[in-house]
């Protein structure tokens, strides 16, 4: 399973041997208890804050973009607004309380295309 984007930053710091107290204090005006929340996926760091992680962590931040799992929302808002259908295709989605393991399951399957 891939990693998160807290998971990847938190591999960072520890390459780095950076405490949650110290890494904060390198970021400047962050609470160690904000980058636990980033690194447990509770939250997000905005773009400012991502920039400014990558360059302590000596990465950059397409790495770790590349890391973040988020749904892209405003994708899903704008498909769902110009397309009924794949608005009530995520809302039986959600109905049916099908989980993100299952949607990507499904989604990796090879497509069974007869002709």
């Amino acid at each position: 399973m891939k990693k998160t984007l807290g998971q990847r930053i938190r591999e960072l710091r520890d390459e780095k041997d950076f405490s949650l107290r110290e890494f904060a204090d390198k970021l400047g005006g962050i609470s160690a208890a904000h980058i636990s929340d980033i690194e447990l996926g509770r939250r997000y760091p905005s773009d400012e804050l991502l920039k400014k992680m990558a360059d302590k962590l000596d990465t950059t931040v397409d790495d770790l973009r590349s890391y973040d799992s988020r749904a892209p929302v405003e994708d899903l808002k704008r498909m769902s607004e110009s397309d009924a259908t794949f608005g009530f295709a995520l809302r039986k989605l959600l109905d049916k309380e099908v989980t993100a393991e299952e949607i990507i399951k499904w989604a990796d399957k090879k497509p069974d295309r007869k002709k």
